[in-house]
């Protein structure tokens, strides 16, 4: 089947209502392969409800959603679009807490097993250095023996990054990963995320502006369920349609 675009995710003219409020109007835009972009905008803007669209759990009124240029994700459920390659953080962090960061990584790898069971999988030394690299992406190698339950907030944040990627997404989805964070984390996160562009696609949803300066490329700006505007951060932020809207004066 050829590709019907060139652009990894895309949508277009998607509608979502709620009790007749529209969360989404006809909402348009696209995300290149291996891309950083960042989606801001002010509450009830629509951004969460376009990542339910995206993964599946909202059903759109209008509109097409296509993936790779060959799915349309409206015409799937949650579960097909997490197999095609699609995964999504939350802001609030879901992780094993009585297992250990590594065990934690090695579950992750496990759930996209279907053709063993699980109760006779072992892991193999290909499994073994898949699992230390991630630690080693996320910077938890050092407490890869702890118990999830222990870490800090930041550090949670991150296995539950490195979690997603062991099911090797093509897209990640991450909802406001520097929230609650200290400076020194959310370097931390944007130096982890930065060194995903190119080898990932990943959509961040932030309402922190120096952290969304420090990673994104390109921005989408979205108000009342519609791009506002889009483009490089500096170009975005002096928008007068944004300041006026998220930004302020």
């Amino acid at each position: 089947m050829e590709a019907l675009t060139s652009s990894l995710l895309y949508l277009d003219g998607v509608t979502v209502s709620f009790d007749g409020f529209k969360a989404l109007n006809n909402l348009s835009f696209a995300i290149e392969p291996g891309e950083m972009r960042a989606i801001i905008g002010p509450n009830g803007a629509g951004k969460t409800t376009m990542m339910d669209v995206v993964t599946g759990k909202t059903r759109p009124d209008a509109g097409d959603v296509m993936f790779d240029g060959l799915h349309n994700l409206t015409q799937l459920d949650e579960a097909e679009i997490a197999e095609l390659g699609i995964g999504r953080k939350f802001q609030k962090p879901t992780v094993f807490e009585s297992h250990t960061v590594y065990d934690n990584i090695e579950l992750a790898l496990k759930s996209d097993r279907r053709a063993r069971s699980a109760l006779w999988w072992r892991e193999t030394a290909d499994e073994r250095r898949r699992i230390n690299e991630l630690l080693n992406i996320i910077r938890l190698t050092a407490v890869r023996d702890r118990l999830a339950a222990s870490l800090s907030h930041g550090q949670r944040q991150w296995l539950e990054i490195g979690m997603l990627l062991a099911q090797d997404p093509k897209l990640l989805l991450v909802d406001e990963p520097v929230a609650g964070m200290t400076h020194q984390e959310m370097d931390r996160t944007a130096e982890l995320l930065t060194g995903l562009a190119g080898q990932r696609t990943v959509v961040v949803v932030e309402h922190d502006m120096d952290f969304v300066r420090s990673i994104a490329r390109r921005v989408t700006v979205l108000h009342e369920g519609s791009v506002l505007a889009e483009g490089p951060m500096d170009q975005v932020q002096n928008d007068q349609r944004v300041i006026d809207v998220y930004l302020g004066a």
